[in-house]
């Protein structure tokens, strides 16, 4: 069996079965890309994965993890400009915080060709809203491709890079979250890595490449030029594909993972039904759907989230008197969550109620405990809150910020009362301190969340002399994603780099307040912030312990991982301290109401033993260590 990396460096045409981000990353190896870069969130790190597989001394791509979704943007933007076809990709909020030099992307002659990755993520299944992204792509007049599967990924990722370079413009690749993550057989094509000009090919003759007023009126004018040659490129795409099966009185309309939902659907009616499958919708392949809609009396629009397809299909009927009945959403459950098939069942069912039978599904009620989403056994975070909770008052106000210490504002704990977006958490609390005498303003900030937005907000605490105290979860590492290098630990991706650590930092920027503590130090934790609640202005507490899941992951694979365990003795008095207050999983109650420790869970670490009141917690050694 082939490895990943095998996979995707076979010269030779291969099929395999791979995840879609993977398949991305052969797509990209095929199609010379040179500069690839990002910022860690769902559905697209397994790209990173991909990337991180192919041997080095046989990866002709640079790649990064940047600082942010912004930087990880402006990088792939000039190393396009400096001749080298380039690849960003992030998350589809990550979209939000990269929007500001996105918007230009447009205005710019690409030499070296971008394209851009969007992982968008209907039904917010690891996202804070699921927001539509082909909205940016209308705003910064962008192209815009939607594969429906693995083999449209890395066939539409070659064909949006070929043109990206031919016409010297960003294009949008849009996935979501399934697209991203199911798995299919490909057929792969030749992988020729050729010899490569790295020379840099900035065009310095017909700069400056600069949007300001005297220019930004031709710079945009140019990017809707080239757009308007991609919309023969469009009509003529065979990855907008008519299915016709002479059903001249119903078509359906439909892009992306919805057309598979579809297919799947219409395997229970025998009415044969014509669809037009768009591949890049934006822009929309206009005499396609013109023709589409002249053919049949009613069309169905089926589109996820936003009806942008549908407003622009239906001003298309309008400016070319077509006769067509067009129906969109109907209701507003039509605008939220993804289309999987019993989604456009539902859909389709209101649609046309004779289309589809009604279906007797019965599906046995299974009794399930709830699980609620929680931190790791031995997380350093869980300890914090802990320590921090009995050092504030009910009516203090604590804001939380992006990342695993988002999960502090669920019971036990009940830290982070309000959450906006990353990085957010210093300036919130900012706001949420003046006029403000009577109340502790606290904000927690992860370290990853740190470097990625949150500087500008203790800068801006600082300068404006806001008063209130700042958490610090320094965990050392990008945990909630996948244990991804951030810029304090001395090492990226591809090797060791200057660290820049975070107190030094704090203490250049002005910071006048700072404590460092580690989080297993509970009762030291307690006091700092008791301590930051006389003090005026910002004062920061950095609080630290390595993150437990990847330590003791890497403790295994050395083989020096010493397999602890606490255990419960008769001390206790069941005050149950440890799962009321602490909250760890591990530990665990009987039906008679004895508390017990799932060893399974627990990792030894101990940050629990200091919690009990009665001292029955300690620890007892199952091994000396190696691998379990």
């Amino acid at each position: 069996m082939k490895t990943l990396g095998e996979i995707l460096i076979s010269e030779r045409p291969i099929s395999e079965i791979v995840m879609g981000n993977h398949a991305l990353v052969r797509a990209m190896l095929e199609s010379g890309v040179r500069v690839v870069t990002s910022y860690p969130g769902s559905p697209t790190p397994e790209i990173a994965e991909g990337i991180r597989n192919i041997p080095k001394e046989k990866n002709p791509m640079y790649f990064e993890f940047s600082v942010n979704e912004k930087v990880a943007t402006e990088v792939a933007f000039g190393a396009s400009m400096n001749g080298h076809l380039s690849t960003v990709f992030f998350k589809s909020v990550g979209l939000n915080v990269a929007a500001d030099s996105f918007v230009q992307l447009g205005l710019f002659d690409l030499i070296g060709g971008m394209v851009i990755v969007l992982g968008d993520d209907p039904g917010a299944n690891s996202s804070q809203n699921e927001q539509d992204n082909r909205h940016f792509s209308k705003l910064s007049y962008i192209p815009i491709f939607e594969p429906n599967s693995p083999r449209e990924i890395y066939e539409m990722f070659k064909e949006a890079a070929k043109l990206s370079k031919e016409l010297h413009m960003p294009v949008i690749l849009r996935l979501t979250t399934h697209v991203c993550h199911a798995k299919q057989k490909i057929d792969f094509g030749e992988l020729i890595i050729e010899k490569y000009d790295y020379s840099p090919k900035f065009d310095h003759i017909n700069a400056p490449h600069i949007p300001i007023a005297a220019r930004a009126l031709e710079m945009k004018k140019r990017a809707l030029e080239k757009l308007e040659k991609f919309k023969e490129i469009s009509n003529n795409s065979k990855f907008n594909e008519y299915i016709n099966n002479n059903n001249y009185k119903r078509g359906i309309i439909v892009s992306g993972l919805p057309y598979l939902s579809l297919l799947d659907v219409l395997e229970y009616t025998d009415q044969k039904i014509d669809i037009l499958k768009i591949g890049i919708t934006n822009p929309l392949p206009e005499k396609k759907i013109i023709e589409f809609l002249k053919t049949h009396e009613e069309v169905k629009i089926l589109e996820e989230l936003d009806d942008i397809m549908e407003k622009d299909i239906k001003a298309l009927a309008f400016d070319n008197n077509i006769n067509c009945k067009i129906i969109g959403k109907i209701d507003i459950e039509d605008w939220i969550g993804e289309y999987k098939p019993d989604k456009v069942y539902g859909i389709l069912k209101k649609t046309w109620p004779d289309l589809l039978p009604n279906l007797d599904i019965k599906i046995p009620e299974i009794q399930l405990s709830p699980r609620p989403p929680q931190l790791c056994p031995g997380c350093g975070h869980r300890s914090a809150f802990h320590a921090i909770k009995y050092a504030l008052k009910d009516t203090d106000i604590t804001v939380a910020d992006i990342g695993c210490h988002t999960l502090g504002y669920l019971e036990p704990y009940n830290m982070g009362q309000v959450l906006l977006s990353m990085g957010h958490s210093t300036s919130t609390a900012s706001g949420l301190s003046l006029f403000n005498k009577t109340r502790n303003v606290v904000a927690f900030l992860g370290d990853s969340t740190l470097f990625h937005a949150g500087i500008p907000g203790i800068i801006n605490a600082i300068f404006n002399n806001h008063n209130l105290t700042l958490i610090i979860m320094e965990n050392g590492t990008t945990a909630m994603t996948g244990h991804q290098d951030l810029p304090s630990i001395g090492k990226n991706i591809n090797g060791p780099t200057e660290a820049v650590p975070i107190r030094k930092m704090l203490e250049e920027l002005g910071v006048k307040f700072i404590r460092e503590v580690d989080t297993y130090q509970q009762s030291k934790l307690r006091e700092y912030v008791l301590e930051a609640q006389k003090e005026k202005g910002l004062k920061v507490i950095i609080a630290k312990h390595p993150c437990m899941l990847k330590l003791t992951r890497e403790q295994r694979k050395k083989g020096i991982y010493k397999n602890n365990k606490v255990e419960v003795t008769e001390k206790c008095d069941h005050q149950y301290v440890c799962i009321s207050d602490f909250g760890c999983p591990a530990y665990q109650i009987t039906p008679e109401g004895n508390v017990w420790v799932q060893e399974d869970l627990c990792i030894g670490d101990g940050s629990c033993v200091q919690t009990c009141p009665t001292n029955a917690l300690s620890f007892k050694i199952v091994s000396k260590g190696g691998n379990r």
